[in-house]
């Protein structure tokens, strides 16, 4: 969870719940990954390779060094409209397996949030849950 709040920024994009709603106007909005169909696997490569053609950044620092992602390379990039942002920090594999396993645990499939999930989310009743009616 603090990967994905707080080291990776996912809450930027895609909010704290993880349903895209980011309360960072300044931010693009990101996929609503509670309703995703990308299994564990999909979502380490997304991760790691972000999207191309999109605004989702690649977090592994060697990403398009060497054509690990997705065949490509660094010049390759050039070729989409959409350029790919730098992450706002790189991620080793195994944090990156941290916030995949903190997804699916939490947040891929489970969902619209509600106060139940948000206590659950958050561990207590926080200030962010009194939103909930439910």
């Amino acid at each position: 969870m603090r990967l994905y709040l707080q080291k990776a920024d996912c809450k930027a994009c895609h909010g704290w719940a993880g349903d895209g709603r980011d309360k960072e106007s300044q931010m693009p909005t990101g996929a609503n990954l509670r309703e995703t169909k990308l299994n564990r696997a999909g979502i380490v490569t997304v991760i790691k390779c972000g999207r191309l053609n999109s605004q989702m950044p690649a977090f592994d620092k060697f990403a398009y060094s060497d054509g690990r992602c997705y065949g490509k390379k660094q010049a390759d990039l050039k070729a989409y409209p959409t350029r790919m942002p730098d992450p706002p920090t790189t991620l080793q594999p195994r944090e990156i397996d941290l916030i995949a396993d903190f997804l699916m645990a939490k947040i891929v499939g489970k969902g619209p949030m509600d106060r139940a999930k948000c206590l659950e989310f958050w561990g207590s009743d926080t200030d962010v849950c009194k939103g909930f009616s439910k």
